[in-house]
């Protein structure tokens, strides 16, 4: 089996300012790829992996058009060069968004398939914060989707998906996909699988997949800081029985609609205010301080000040912040060196209109070793405020993000970061966590965000309005006839220590 491999993978908030260029993507190419660790799994499976080309980013602002059709085309080139085809696996996100391209993973997907032809079997893994379209599920085959937030089964979902395009081509039969648009579409601050009623209606999936007929059961939350028509939330199925597959689909469609209302934030909220109030007057610690707004794996900019004057004006002490993006800043902590104290302009390097920086006097403490200049992260003292300046975008969201730069996030009183729902290292020694629901591009707030391309009606937008699942099917499956069932193992197939389909 001839299976090709690639993809791109950004979650990108139309509402953010900042291009996405090449420079921001980590890309792995031709042997490159199969031996990179996201693609380890690959291994595993009885079957030959042809690699392509893969691009990866943190989420952003939406990705600039001329750095899309490169990727766009070494990926296709690649794809050509490659047939004839049984198999292509697609390692997808699912929230990109270009200029000038609504809908830029249907874009990418079916320009796939005009490549490889309607006979290879096409697999794809997404976000379940990714946002799909008719055209999407036109031009797959079987699709599966992240089932945790904050995502600790990434490998999980991949080996789903290549397990049952492996399946497929074994076995001969080529499953049916279809899927059920539900009109929610809510931030992933509000859904995290680790509360409820998330929790409960993710507990759905195993036993859905488990029905005979069913290959697996994806629930799409969706990306609400993309204004456009596909982002809503859905229930996707792949499965060789449909009659099974609609009834699982309503039934998954309609108990998220019937939740909808009763989606909340997993942590205590507020504004900056008064949560970095109740962070100071904490007689516990490290209270872990969430910045909602302007969060870089949401989608955020990830330069805003707003958090930092604050702290500043309140004169908080044993605070650990980490960190606002602010290259011509942490070029000058790198040129003054350790130990040196100077005067600068913090924040607003990359949206000058998001928030104002902030003024002051540092002393550099650390500076992170490294030959890239966009790699560089220095630590300053602001009076109590311990600050990580970084180059680039990035999280913070590991212990080692800390202590690679001399930071010890226990011993702090409070920890600030640029975050929604805290990661699975920092959730644990938070005492308490708190998320301030800050201005940004990525503003929890959905309701008051602008909106001239999404759905109407859509909850939480539009309220009073009813819905019933409707089922629609990919046009490859109205086209196909229905798949011979003989080969369905019973009940559904084994399935490894995964969950995935052992064939």
């Amino acid at each position: 089996m001839r299976i090709a491999v690639g993809g791109i993978h950004i979650e990108c908030s139309t509402y953010n300012p900042v291009l996405n260029e090449e420079k921001d993507f980590r890309v792995v190419r031709g042997d490159e790829l199969t031996a990179a660790p996201y693609f380890a799994f690959l291994k595993d499976y009885d079957a030959t992996f042809l690699p392509t080309i893969h691009a990866r980013a943190i989420a952003g602002g939406p990705v600039a058009r001329s750095t899309y059709e490169r990727f766009k085309g070494e990926f296709l080139d690649r794809l050509k060069a490659l047939l004839p085809l049984d198999g292509l696996y697609l390692a997808m996100h699912g929230a990109m968004y270009v200029q000038g391209i609504e809908d830029a993973e249907g874009d990418w997907i079916t320009a796939a398939r005009e490549v490889v032809g309607p006979d290879c079997t096409v697999s794809a893994s997404y976000d379940l914060h990714g946002n799909v379209s008719q055209r999407i599920i036109d031009a797959l085959d079987m699709y599966s989707t992240y089932r945790t937030a904050p995502h600790i089964d990434v490998e999980e979902t991949m080996r789903r998906s290549v397990a049952m395009l492996v399946r497929s081509l074994t076995s001969g039969v080529r499953p049916l996909l279809l899927w059920a648009p539900i009109p929610v579409v809510l931030p992933g601050e509000r859904t995290s699988t680790v509360d409820e009623p998330a929790k409960s209606l993710y507990a759905m999936l195993p036993a859905i997949d488990a029905v005979d007929g069913i290959w697996d059961a994806s629930l799409m939350v969706g990306y609400v800081w993309a204004d456009e028509p596909r982002a809503t939330a859905a229930a996707i199925l792949t499965g060789t029985d449909r009659v099974a597959m609609e009834t699982q689909a309503k039934r998954l469609a309609q108990a998220y609609w019937d939740a909808r209302e009763h989606f909340v934030f997993g942590s205590e909220t507020g504004s900056l205010e008064e949560c970095i109030a109740k962070a100071i007057a904490s007689r516990t610690r490290p209270v872990v301080l969430a910045e909602s707004g302007d969060n870089p794996t949401g989608g955020g900019v990830g330069d805003r000040a707003d958090v930092l004057a604050e702290l500043l004006a309140k004169k908080a002490t044993g605070v650990v912040f980490a960190g606002i993006t602010d290259r011509p800043a942490t070029d000058a902590c790198y040129a003054a060196g350790i130990g040196a104290s100077l005067d600068l302009s913090i924040g607003a390097s990359l949206d000058r209109h998001g928030s104002n920086p902030v003024q002051a006097s540092v002393t550099v403490r650390f500076l992170h070793e490294t030959t890239d200049p966009a790699d560089r992260q220095a630590v300053v003292a602001i009076g109590g405020v311990e600050l990580v300046l970084s180059a680039k975008r990035r999280p913070y969201h590991n212990i080692a993000d800390f202590t690679r730069l001399g930071l010890d996030p226990h011993a702090a009183k409070i920890i600030v970061v640029k975050s929604g729902y805290l990661s699975p290292e920092l959730a644990p020694i938070a005492n308490p966590s708190l998320m301030a629901l800050s201005p940004g591009v990525v503003d929890q707030f959905v309701e008051r965000l602008d909106r001239h391309r999404k759905t109407r009606p859509t909850y939480p937008f539009d309220k009073g309005f009813a819905y019933r699942p409707e089922i629609r099917l990919s046009a490859r499956s109205q086209s196909a006839p229905e798949p011979d069932r003989s080969h369905d193992a019973a009940p559904n197939g084994d399935r490894d220590s995964n969950g995935a389909i052992c064939t």
